[in-house]
């Protein structure tokens, strides 16, 4: 199994290849039994499960720190899905030339992909990305905190 020559032989790498390795027609049994995932849900938590990401609020804004080596900013996708959702995702793919035959391939290919559920206090029209040696930094700003409601005072009259 490729997983166990890189280091990858965590219970749930075993598992997602379990997965990738079962044709998508004999996922579950016929009739009307629930079938297993599917083979694009499956290529996404591993791609998830594969992308490193550090997540930082910072006093006025989240920043969201992606590692996505190889990728230019064409080839990165970055959007907000479900009002919420803010999705990182590219892919790299292989290097194809006629030429020349691989020895050794260690480096990852294929998709890369991070979902973060947004917190209610960010502002969803402050978004802003910028790559950078690979490094990948998406900044959500935050909405200004709520003004406190000043007491409203009720005159008294005497009767």
């Amino acid at each position: 199994m490729a997983g166990m020559v890189f280091g990858l032989e965590t219970p749930m790498m075993t598992a997602l290849q379990h997965l990738l390795d079962i044709p998508d027609g004999e996922a579950g049994a016929a009739g009307g039994e629930k079938q297993g995932p599917t083979r694009a849900y499956v290529r996404d938590a591993r791609a998830m499960a594969a992308t490193p990401a550090d997540v930082k609020e910072l006093p006025g804004a989240f920043a969201f720190v992606v590692d996505m080596p190889g990728l230019g900013s064409v080839d990165i996708k970055v959007q907000v899905e479900d009002e919420r959702v803010l999705v990182i995702s590219g892919e790299r793919r292989r290097e194809e030339k006629e030429d020349a035959k691989f020895v050794r391939m260690e480096r990852r290919m294929g998709k890369l992909m991070r979902k973060f559920v947004l917190p209610e206090n960010a502002d969803m029209e402050k978004i802003s990305a910028a790559c950078r040696d690979g490094v990948l930094t998406v900044t959500v700003e935050k909405l200004p905190p709520p003004e406190p409601k000043k007491p409203k005072t009720i005159q008294v009259q005497v009767a």
